[in-house]
C-alpha cells in the first residue's frame, strides 16, 4: 500500500474527482489494503506488532489517489468492526444538534497533537455507492458521523485542522455536546 501522506502535502487540499463505475481493480486492491490497515490499526496488538497509529477512516486523497472514496472501519463492539465503503458520498440530511471530541480529532494524515473543538453533527444519513455500483443509504450517529464528515471533508480539500479556530480553538464551546 502507498504511504499516507503528511498534512503538508499539497494534494491533501484538492477536491476528488467522482468514481466511474465498474471500479478499476486496482481501487478494490486499495479499498481491501485500507480495511486491512484500520482493522490492525485497532486491535492493540496489531498495531504494536506493525507499529499501527490507531485509525477509524481514510480516504483515498491521504494515498494521493484524487478520487471520491473511503472506507471507515468502525468497533462497534470488543473486537468486532463493521466496515463502510463510501463511494460519490452525499450529504442527504444531518441533525441540528452539534458535537464535538473531547479529546481532539485525531487524523493519520496529521502526524502532531492538535487541540481544538471541531463541530460536527451528531446524525448525518449519506447517499453513495458499494464497490459494485449499488446506490447505498448509510446513517452514522456520534462517533460514526463524525467519522463520515471527517473523511467527506477530505474528499474535499478539507483538514480537521482546518476547523479549528486558530485565535480561540475552544470557541462556542458551550454550544456543542461532547462526545
Amino acid at each position: 500500500m502507498k504511504d499516507i501522506l503528511d498534512e503538508k502535502d499539497k494534494r491533501l487540499h484538492e477536491k476528488s474527482l467522482d468514481v466511474t463505475f465498474p471500479l478499476k481493480d486496482e481501487d478494490k486492491k486499495t479499498i481491501n489494503d485500507i480495511i486491512e490497515l484500520l482493522t490492525n490499526s485497532q486491535i492493540p496488538e496489531l498495531a504494536e506488532k506493525y507499529n499501527l497509529r490507531p485509525g477509524m477512516g481514510l480516504a483515498a486523497i491521504q494515498l494521493g489517489i484524487k478520487k471520491r472514496y473511503f472506507v471507515v472501519v468502525h468497533e462497534y463492539d470488543e473486537g468486532k468492526f463493521d466496515n463502510y465503503v463510501i463511494i460519490n458520498p452525499k450529504i442527504i440530511s444531518t441533525s441540528e444538534e452539534m458535537i464535538y471530541v473531547g479529546e481532539g480529532e485525531g487524523c493519520l494524515s496529521v502526524n502532531r497533537e492538535v487541540c481544538g473543538i471541531v463541530p460536527r453533527h451528531a446524525r448525518i444519513t449519506l447517499e453513495a455507492y458499494d464497490m459494485d455500483g449499488n446506490k447505498i443509504k448509510v446513517r452514522g450517529r456520534e462517533e460514526l458521523a463524525i467519522a463520515f464528515q471527517h473523511e467527506i471533508d477530505h474528499l474535499n480539500g478539507i483538514l480537521f485542522v482546518d476547523h479549528i479556530d486558530k485565535k480561540n480553538p475552544f470557541k462556542n464551546k458551550d454550544l456543542y455536546r461532547e462526545i
